[in-house]
């Protein structure tokens, strides 16, 4: 255990939960491939932390705008309250406090009740696309400049924005780089529709929803008013989400029939960023779907 970061974030709890409050048991959890999370058994109660002292300043600062938005929208899912959101300064981390939620003991209806509240929360509606800020799909910046139009949205903001990222950071070959001015020119017929701005989760794959004792949760999300099939293009890519989810979801606030044939080019944007996160062959991923609208 890191003594000094725990008594780093005991000093941050104290200031706001007052100066008796103590960690008194820390149990570290999964935190992904990013951050160190724990549960913290303290005398004012059980806490979820973490932290990383490798981030961009604001990262925490916008997960927790995020959260508050998707709590904001008053669905049948859970959204973990936010306590503490600190950029990381000198040598202590940046840090997320957050409500701990229990894992469920009885997980019968929350696959209905996962779909049902994305429902709603995709019902959720802005006059523009994009977001009060830009935020973090993973550790990658999102351009979450508003835009009234969908495909410029999507354009500029998410494909290009990537590529551009892409481009300085691994390079993209003469040929890769015009199948890509290629799709994005297509990208008005590709689409197809003007959809209302939804909010969105933004990193909506299995391991970033949970069920609780209180049902079921969102966490780390990358959020923003998109296309509402944006969020669900991760799902499809990686699974985890069961028969029953869609069945609710679509009795919930059905899908255009459409959706399918949009679904390859709304994954091509999360194939991208995998690709700049880790390499490997989730560009050449991206570029097979690419190809397919040219």
């Amino acid at each position: 255990m890191d003594t000094q970061v725990y008594d780093y974030i005991e000093k941050c709890m104290q200031k706001e939960f007052g100066t008796s409050l103590q960690i008194q048991q820390v149990q570290a959890l999964s935190g992904g491939c990013i951050n160190a999370a724990s549960l913290l058994n303290t005398t004012e109660g059980d806490y979820f932390v973490k932290w990383n002292k490798n981030v961009p300043d604001d990262l925490f600062l916008r997960e927790a705008d995020c959260l508050k938005a998707l709590a904001a929208a008053k669905t049948d899912l859970i959204i973990p309250e936010v306590f503490l959101a600190l950029a990381p300064q000198e040598n202590y981390p940046g840090v997320l406090l957050t409500e701990y939620l229990p894992p469920a003991q009885d997980r019968s209806k929350q696959d209905e009740i996962l779909g049902r509240g994305l429902a709603q929360l995709h019902q959720f509606t802005s006059g523009q696309f994009g977001f009060q800020s830009n935020t973090y799909c993973g550790a990658t910046l999102q351009n979450n400049d508003h835009a009234s139009d969908w495909v410029s949205f999507y354009s500029h903001n998410r494909l290009a924005y990537l590529l551009d990222l892409i481009e300085r950071k691994r390079g993209i070959g003469k040929a890769e780089k015009k199948i890509y001015d290629q799709l994005l020119e297509k990208l008005p017929d590709v689409i197809g529709h003007q959809p209302q701005p939804a909010l969105n989760h933004g990193d909506l794959w299995s391991g970033n929803y949970m069920y609780t004792q209180k049902g079921p949760a969102l966490i780390d999300p990358a959020s923003a008013f998109a296309d509402r099939e944006l969020d669900l293009a991760l799902t499809t890519m990686f699974g985890g989400f069961s028969n029953s989810f869609w069945q609710a979801y679509q009795e919930t606030y059905p899908l255009p029939s459409s959706w399918k044939e949009r679904n390859p080019v709304y994954m091509l944007y999360h194939y991208l960023n995998h690709f700049y996160l880790f390499g490997g062959g989730y560009g050449m991923q991206a570029l097979q779907i690419a190809k397919k609208y040219i």
